[in-house]
């Protein structure tokens, strides 16, 4: 372990905190951990991503109270919280931080260069500019981003299986919420049928996706491919509410959404996503470099499709499409 990992500058002077010195001499490795949009550790959601983080690390060895300690803050999805919380983590000095969502890994980014930082839930870190490559990410930042953007195609692929007779689809999305939004449609059209629209839904408010279905949904074959973005995971069962309004087929990978009403979804399985980041803390309380740990993209898929809301619009599912699925909703 590298002594310049826990310094700290106060007044231009580098002194050890005392709480890490003591950490550090009775063997117990310190991790931050910034979950940017749970609010506190009673948050379900917070619950959700530390419950596979904590038991992937301790069949790696890390037992908490023993010789490892998680420093928890919390953003609530509020940018100034997300920075105050940042630099709590960052005066403490731990040995890395874990961070959750593209804000909490920028705030992250802004206040160090030395401290490793291992990522998860980042849709374009190349395109935000937190690493270099996906390959060698060349700094102090690593991580597992939430899907290869190439994946757009994939979505429309599936539209198209489950409702053959799309003449139109929208593709809805917050454009200040979800600037890696492009790569995602391009793949989209990439994939779509001949004789199939596709029209962007620039979505920022309930009357906006409100608007955006109805004109979706206006004519018969209309479908819909809802990008995941903070906005429409805000905003995911109003999205759901409205296609069920206008009778509109969609595919929307937002997490639980084919649970609560949605045609069809495809995402990262997402216990799967949570446990993934503990292999790079591992690695790196264990001596490696972020700037050599590749970026890497989910391992495993979920495919679910809602039989009922199938049935409720008049599709039928093609015998293979759910015998492929990994979640049959009837």
């Amino acid at each position: 372990m590298r002594r310049r990992d826990f310094l700290t500058i106060v007044g231009g002077v580098s002194v050890w905190p005392l709480a890490t010195r003591a950490q550090q001499q009775q063997g117990v490795h310190q991790i931050g951990v910034l979950l940017g949009l749970s609010t506190g550790p009673d948050d379900p959601g917070a619950g959700e991503i530390l419950r596979p983080l904590r038991a992937a690390l301790q069949e790696a060895g890390w037992l908490e109270g023993k010789n490892v300690r998680l420093d928890l803050r919390f953003g609530g999805g509020d940018i100034a919280k997300i920075n105050a919380a940042a630099d709590e983590l960052v005066a403490l000095a731990p040995e890395l931080v874990y961070a959750t969502g593209l804000p909490s890994v920028q705030a992250l980014r802004q206040r160090t260069l030395s401290i490793p930082i291992v990522f998860s839930l980042v849709a374009d870190p190349v395109g935000f500019g937190l690493i270099e490559s996906l390959n060698r990410p060349g700094n102090n930042i690593t991580g597992f981003v939430v899907w290869d953007l190439s994946i757009g195609g994939k979505w429309m692929q599936l539209l198209q299986q489950i409702a053959p007779d799309l003449r139109r689809v929208g593709i809805m999305y917050n454009p200040n919420t979800a600037p890696y939004a492009r790569p995602l449609i391009e793949a989209a059209k990439a994939t779509a049928a001949k004789g199939v629209a596709l029209i962007e839904c620039h979505t920022r408010s309930d009357s906006e996706i409100e608007a955006a279905a109805a004109s979706v949904g206006s004519e018969p074959h209309g479908g819909l491919m809802v990008i995941p973005e903070p906005f429409t995971n805000a905003n995911r069962d109003k999205i759901i509410a409205q296609c069920d309004r206008f009778r509109i087929a969609a595919i929307n990978p937002v997490f639980g959404a084919a649970n609560r009403g949605a045609l069809l979804s495809y995402t990262y399985a997402f216990d799967v996503m949570m446990r993934q980041p503990a292999i790079y803390i591992d690695r790196i309380l264990r001596g490696e470099s972020p700037r050599n740990l590749p970026v890497q993209a989910p391992t495993k898929y979920v495919l679910s499709i809602n039989l009922k809301v199938a049935k409720t619009l008049g599709l039928s599912v093609p015998s293979t499409l759910v015998a492929l699925a990994d979640q049959v909703i009837e």
